[in-house]
């Protein structure tokens, strides 16, 4: 029995060496297909099903991976070395925001980082530096802590009004420009009045025609535009009137009140000159 175990040790021991050594002479080698690598690597390959991006579409295991160790010292490669040539490609650290390589359209930070959004989203960076605000302020991943989420402005800011929703907010407001308030004419003057409460409701209150016409009617396109009268109504008084009167609210009182002439105050009238 002991010499059936030291003729067992040693072929044990001459079959380690020539597997170390390499393949046995006279036997072809034979080459690995992905689905040998996924024999002991389940977890890559669901990873890569799931979220692998043109990693799953384009390329196998061993594109990246040449070889096995011990006969390959180092097959786990540098991204850098498929992904290159863009300023975004230059960035230290990868796996930083792809955490990932199997799943790399899988892309999470923290809520410090601006410098590598900006490699690639520049149009954004352009907007908060032409509308400085407190959104410039901020770093990207503080709002977008996920690649690609756009997070509803309500989660950080409360609405004008009870009755608005997270999706108006971005009907006036751009998210990278949020003091540039731009708007369509489909602006209710249930929105507007949530802020200006007392012109909404003198024009709801008025007997005029202003109170059939929408507030972004005159106030076109942008906040803080105040029309002129006249861009609406042509002169309705003699010359001589419109020369003694040249503002329209010295008797109209106000665009939101119109003819209420209690409120109206008129000119102070000018002293005569004194005689001599």
């Amino acid at each position: 029995m002991a010499r059936k175990g030291r003729v067992f040790l040693t072929a044990s021991v001459l079959a380690l060496a020539l597997c170390a050594g390499g393949a046995v002479p006279g036997q072809a080698k034979v080459a690995l297909k992905d689905e040998d690598c996924a024999k002991c690597h389940a977890q890559q390959p669901a990873d890569i099903e799931k979220g692998g991006g043109k990693h799953r579409s384009d390329i196998g295991c061993q594109d990246c991976h040449t070889g096995h160790r011990p006969e390959s010292k180092n097959n786990i490669p540098a991204c850098g070395t498929c992904h290159e040539g863009g300023e975004h490609y230059k960035l230290p650290n990868c796996l930083a925001c792809h955490r990932n390589p199997h799943t790399p359209t899988v892309i999470s930070f923290d809520k410090k980082q601006t410098a590598p959004c900006l490699t690639c989203h520049k149009e954004q960076i352009t907007q908060l530096k032409a509308s400085p605000s407190k959104h410039a302020q901020q770093a990207c991943s503080f709002c977008h802590d996920e690649h690609g989420k756009k997070p509803a402005c309500t989660q950080c800011h409360k609405p004008h009004a009870e009755t608005m929703t997270a999706a108006e907010c971005a009907g006036c407001h751009k998210a990278h420009q949020p003091t540039n308030v731009v708007y369509p004419a489909t602006v209710t003057n249930a929105q507007c009045g949530a802020c200006h409460k007392k012109p909404a409701s003198l024009l709801a209150a008025t007997a005029t025609r202003h109170a059939k016409v929408s507030c972004v009617q005159c106030h076109t396109d942008k906040h803080k535009v105040v029309p002129a009268c006249s861009q609406c109504h042509q002169a309705k008084h003699p010359d001589g009137i419109m020369k003694r009167f040249p503002s329209c609210l010295t008797c109209h009182n106000h665009p939101h009140d119109l003819n209420n002439f209690a409120a109206a105050k008129p000119a102070a009238a000018t002293a005569p000159a004194a005689k001599n």
